[in-house]
């Protein structure tokens, strides 16, 4: 067994897994998971830049999760960096300060890759030769990637919860007009993806990250957060709708008040749901089969 650490540092959250990985079968032992929202790609798709508050707050994460890594005595560690660090021009402020907290390079990775992690870390544990369309809904990004258990294409698109939020939404809760200028976003990308990605053709669609998740606790109606009852849930495309709806209609103090909803996710579930339900539809899926084990998963078996 190998002790590895994984870390994804997304637009939104940065993300920690500390596992034992058996070198021959690729089985995952999970020792510690966690996650923090450091909002690092706040403002990029407006400046083109990493704001500096952004990089603290990410900096800060990288502490705790430095004490954690050595704690539990990871011999390999491997951080990826994913949509924000991609676009912003500042990125090597980024990449030094993670050199010098953790002694590993952070690695700006493409949409692709990404994209191939997310589908490894999401699939390993799902039987079957069903063909899957999964599904990464990030803080910038969403990766659709169409596969049974190698992945057949890949695309990344730029569309994302804090991405859209930033970009359209003006009003608590968002306008009819801002609501459906984020949907028209998200068409446009299904159309993009859809050129190199044969979206409508798989039989299982897997959905990933915060805002699936999300979603998918509220549906479930639990009381907290609940990774065990979320991960492998299946939610129905009319829960789907009906979720999206209630946010749509409900006020930041009406979301906050939402137990499931981490609060640095009150401002951007909107938008994730949105891109799901975008996403159900356009795909004509019946359900969403839900999986709390992603990129994060994918970093830490490619790395034993």
């Amino acid at each position: 067994m190998t002790r590895v650490a994984g870390i994804d540092c997304g637009t939104n959250s940065i993300r920690l897994l500390v596992a034992d990985v058996h070198p021959d079968t690729g089985d995952l032992i999970e020792l510690d998971r966690r996650m923090t929202i450091v909002r690092l790609g706040q403002g990029v798709d407006k400046t083109g830049r990493l704001a500096p508050e952004a990089l603290e707050r990410t900096f800060a994460a990288c502490r705790a999760y430095a004490e954690v890594i050595e704690e539990l005595g990871a011999e390999k560690v491997r951080f990826v960096a994913t949509s924000a660090s991609r676009d912003a021009e500042n990125r090597a402020d980024f990449v030094n300060g993670v050199v010098e907290i953790l002694g590993v390079e952070p690695e700006v990775i493409t949409g692709d890759q990404e994209a191939a992690f997310s589908f490894t870390g999401a699939t390993g544990e799902l039987h079957g030769d069903d063909r899957r369309l999964v599904v990464d809904i990030g803080g910038g990004s969403t990766e659709f990637v169409v596969g049974n258990r190698h992945v057949e294409a890949a695309r990344s698109v730029d569309i994302g919860c804090v991405r859209l939020t930033e970009r359209h939404v003006r009003h608590d809760p968002p306008t009819a007009e801002e609501a459906e200028a984020i949907r028209a976003d998200v068409r446009a990308a299904l159309d993009l993806a859809a050129e190199t990605v044969p979206i409508d053709t798989a039989e299982t669609l897997v959905g990933l990250a915060g805002s699936v998740t999300t979603v998918a606790a509220i549906a479930l109606g639990l009381p907290e957060y609940d990774s065990e009852k979320i991960h492998h849930a299946r939610i129905s495309a009319a829960q789907v709708a009906e979720v999206t709806d209630r946010l749509l209609a409900s006020t930041h103090a009406e979301r906050a008040a939402i137990p499931v909803i981490h609060p640095g996710r009150v401002d951007v579930i909107i938008a994730g749901a949105l891109v799901l339900r975008e996403i159900v539809e356009r795909v004509g899926a019946h359900e969403v089969v839900v999986s709390e084990h992603d990129i994060l998963d994918g970093i830490a078996l490619s790395v034993a």
